[in-house]
């Protein structure tokens, strides 16, 4: 696999933790302004999730989602957070969090990739400066 197929890997699995996360975590959000919040937020993910994808195909390559274990250890852990407390403020720590970790592997990525065609790098770019929005977003919640 070269660089490129593997940065556009990353970005599809990054977004794919986004819509599958924020699909789960709209359904127990209750509070009208958060909830928006989040679904314009579920939104951008599945666009970057559908671009990546079709970069990959482009490439003649096919996408490589976040494997069963994974999808179904982060719904327990999205379940055990929010079994006692679903608030706005709690969700929306719990989200800063993921999308802290998704910024420093985004970074990472750019500078492994560096040589990565100048339009995947671009799509990286937009899903770490997304990344960084939806931290701001969230601290209003908090």
């Amino acid at each position: 696999m070269n660089g490129n197929t593997e940065m556009l890997n990353f970005i599809y699995q990054n977004s794919e933790m986004g819509v599958n996360t924020l699909g789960q975590i709209v359904e127990l959000v209750k509070e009208p302004g958060f909830k928006k919040q989040l679904t314009s937020q579920l939104a951008e993910y599945e666009k970057i999730n559908t671009e990546a994808k079709e970069m990959l195909n482009k490439h003649g390559c096919e996408e490589k989602g976040i494997n069963s274990f994974d999808k179904i250890k982060t719904y327990l852990m999205i379940n055990i957070q929010t079994l006692t407390d679903k608030s706005a403020s709690h969700i929306s720590e719990m989200l800063i969090i993921g999308s802290n970790m998704g910024m420093i592997d985004a970074i990472k990525n750019i500078h492994r990739y560096f040589e990565a065609e100048k339009d995947i790098v671009k799509l990286m770019q937009r899903l770490l400066k997304f990344e960084e929005e939806n931290i701001k977003k969230l601290t209003e919640f908090l």
